[in-house]
């Protein structure tokens, strides 16, 4: 069977019609998609000078808060050894059967002894309890019995009035 020329022109029309339909529907579908493309970087675009210029602000702002950072910083010392002090007070108040009301320590300096280096910081420590008890916690950390410490502390004053101590130390240290 023979197909004739009339046929063939109608099915290469149709698929030329295919094709045709088929171009014209990516075309307008990356067109579309051009366009959705160029409208984000517009929009981009417009963004660009505010985030430039939030940048900059919040640099400056880094900038600031890192000066400021560094100078809290130096103000704290570079020891956290009364930390370590002030948990052993609290365990010699509590064997005495006396409450930490207060510490206050100052910056630990370091001083130079021969070939060895030591940290001195000053204490203030109020307690409140039985007058036995606040004695026994002088005496506590006078003689450092019972307490196998890597400090001693000498008292530089204590001022009692009625049942709250009052006591100044001299702590020295040394690294544990």
């Amino acid at each position: 069977m023979k197909i004739s020329k009339k046929v063939w022109l109608i099915v290469g029309i149709c698929i030329f019609g295919v094709v045709l339909g088929l171009m014209y529907s990516f075309y307008f579908r990356e067109v579309g998609e051009r366009e959705q493309l160029e409208k984000r970087l517009v929009d981009a675009q417009a963004l660009l000078p505010a985030l430039i210029h939030d940048r900059g602000e919040l640099e400056d702002e880094l900038a600031q808060e890192t000066s400021l950072l560094n100078k809290i910083q130096a103000e704290f010392p570079e020891s956290v050894e009364s930390i370590e002090y002030d948990d052993d007070l609290f365990e010699i108040a509590d064997d005495c059967n006396v409450y930490m009301i207060s510490i206050t320590a100052s910056t630990p300096t370091n001083k130079k002894e021969g070939a060895v280096t030591y940290s001195v910081s000053q204490f203030t420590v109020v307690v409140k309890g039985d007058m036995n008890d606040i004695l026994d916690f002088i005496h506590a950390i006078r003689t450092g019995n019972d307490f196998q410490l890597p400090w001693s502390a000498d008292m530089t004053g204590v001022n009692i009035v009625s049942g709250t101590a009052t006591i100044y130390l001299t702590i020295y240290g040394y690294s544990r």
